[in-house]
């Protein structure tokens, strides 16, 4: 597979933004923290008043129940994006909240968020399941692989769960939506914490690879554009990979797959 080497560029790191770009990126933030959150907020907590308090506002048909739910669930990933977003400005200006947390539970805990979106029939079964070995078998059923060795089999991490849980999410909906049987998801490392994300899918067309990373770009061709999406997920995986000090690469071949690989390391002052 050809292998792509993204490296973060202190020099660019450290320049200031200018004086235009920054006024820009603070009406973005201001934009997403006051003037989407709240209305969003709203219309999620009325329509889950509507479902959920019938005694108060009357019984509902099967249909409309089933409409609203809709509602519900498109507007928790409308509130879900917009939270992805802030916490990559977050990152940007170096906000962590570090702390030690299982890798393994926030990695299930991260594909059952994707798992809802794609397959919700599914994670009701699986949420069911207690017995591990059960989970991952049923998990096979599904075409999807979980492996984790190395020191955070058993050793918590630290570092920002929220951000990773974000970074594992993006990767694992890219790999499902592109995949074509399976994803293969690899936890490891001693020192730093090591991810690969893997599918069998249609691959990245070679001259396109370089713009994979970039914002807004969708990959052109037939197979790529009926897979949904805004295009920021990758790009806001590398700016909160680089942001917590790691790096990410990816290698890929047209008509056979793409893996995408991180490493972060943990947070020097829990270190030993």
């Amino acid at each position: 597979m050809e292998r792509f080497h993204i490296e973060r560029d202190s020099k660019e790191k450290e320049k200031s933004l200018e004086p235009g770009r920054a006024d820009e990126k603070a009406h973005l933030v201001d934009l997403l923290i006051h003037d989407l959150t709240g209305p969003l907020s709203v219309v999620a907590t009325t329509t889950a008043g509507l479902v959920e308090k019938s005694n108060r506002y009357g019984p509902l048909t099967d249909p409309q129940r089933r409409l609203l739910d809709r509602i519900l669930r498109n507007v928790c990933k409308a509130q879900d994006l917009v939270q992805e977003i802030i916490e990559i400005f977050r990152s940007e200006e170096g906000f962590f909240e570090k702390k030690y947390f299982s890798v393994e539970k926030t990695l299930l805990d991260s594909l059952l968020d994707v798992l809802e979106m794609i397959v919700p029939n599914a994670v009701e079964k699986l949420c069911q399941v207690e017995d591990h070995e059960a989970f991952t078998r049923d998990l096979k059923e599904h075409g999807i692989f979980i492996e984790i060795t190395g020191k955070y089999c058993k050793t918590p991490f630290c570092h920002d769960e929220k951000k990773i849980k974000q970074i594992l999410r993006n990767l694992m909906s890219n790999a499902m939506k592109y995949r074509r049987d399976r994803m293969e998801v690899k936890i490891s490392g001693e020192a730093d914490l090591v991810v690969s994300v893997e599918d069998d899918g249609i691959g990245i067309p070679l001259k396109e690879q370089e713009l994979i990373f970039k914002r807004f770009v969708r990959l052109t061709g037939e197979k790529h554009a009926c897979v949904p999406g805004l295009g920021l997920g990758l790009t806001g995986v590398k700016t909160l990979v680089e942001a917590m000090g790691g790096e990410i690469t990816f290698e890929s071949r047209e008509g056979v797959g793409t893996r995408f690989m991180v490493r972060i390391p943990a947070d020097s002052s829990s270190t030993s």
